[in-house]
């Protein structure tokens, strides 16, 4: 494959070391072996240093790039929060295009760590998982669905875009949940009350709240429940156990569960109401 070149190399390179040492007689066959194996490991660790440094320094341009304008798009936010002007609807859509044309511009950047797919393993895995995450905050499902078994599912976000998109396409139960059960044995103690969070709303929305209510009353022994976001779970279990449904809302998760696409939050639009000054005299 073409990720083993680094492998390849350091495999020349060890040979030729040994065969080097043996045929000049300077050591025995077996020390000469050795040698090799010492050369293998210090070609295959030196190539290694190099690609990482390189995927290293594209990686930290484009995050760079996308906090830069991420801030940008938050000072404009909160200017306009201070002197609202105009339809706040248009102005929420604007704010929503600039998102978009700086996700777009990191999706065009993510070309740039092409190269390195041949020098590195399952380095093309990862950068399906990163274009993935970027198609899905661009609503392009159809892509996200292509990539999503290129993808290394390993940290909650990725698995929880997997579980939301295996809902939206009505995938088999027991495939969101061998999904859910695989991403949750990589996760620690307080680690893993977002992930809980979404498989509890899909058994809910799958008319399973047995199975919603054991889920999160085991995801309150696993997480930290005294202040938000864990506090949720407690919230959410206390009210299927009460069959108060109205009541079971992932809203304390914020960003991270809208940006799922799962539910659209709840906006309440306000005007100011016009400044009024007293009369003199």
């Amino acid at each position: 494959p073409p990720a083993m070149l680094a492998l390849l190399l350091a495999l020349v390179a060890g040979a030729a070391a040994g065969t080097a040492l043996a045929l000049s007689e300077t050591l025995s066959v077996p020390w000469a072996v050795v040698w090799g194996l010492v050369a293998f490991v210090a070609a295959f660790a030196a190539v290694g240093w190099v690609v990482r440094r390189r995927v290293t320094r594209v990686m930290q341009g484009m995050q760079a790039d996308m906090l830069e304008g991420q801030e940008a798009i938050k000072r404009r936010i909160l200017a306009w929060q201070n002197n609202p002007r105009g339809d706040p609807r248009r102005v929420q859509a604007a704010f929503e295009k600039d998102q978009a044309a700086l996700v777009d511009r990191a999706l065009e950047a993510t070309k740039a760590l092409e190269p390195f797919r041949a020098w590195v393993p399952f380095f093309g895995r990862q950068i399906a998982t990163t274009r993935m995450q970027l198609l899905y905050q661009l609503k392009r499902f159809k892509e996200v669905d292509a990539l999503l078994p290129q993808c290394l599912v390993l940290d909650p976000l990725s698995a929880a875009m997997k579980l939301a998109r295996q809902f939206a396409t009505d995938a088999p139960l027991a495939e969101i949940e061998k999904t859910y059960r695989k991403a949750r044995l990589r996760l620690r103690y307080n680690q893993s009350a977002f992930l809980s969070s979404v498989m509890a709303w899909i058994y809910v929305k799958r008319d399973k709240l047995d199975e919603a209510h054991r889920l999160l009353d085991q995801a309150c022994k696993d997480n930290n429940t005294e202040e938000e976001p864990g506090a949720a779970l407690v919230r959410n279990r206390d009210a299927l156990a009460n069959n108060r449904l109205r009541q079971f809302s992932n809203a304390a998760f914020a960003d991270q569960w809208y940006a799922l696409f799962l539910e659209e939050p709840k906006v309440r639009y306000e005007r100011r109401a016009p400044a009024r000054f007293g009369r003199f005299g």
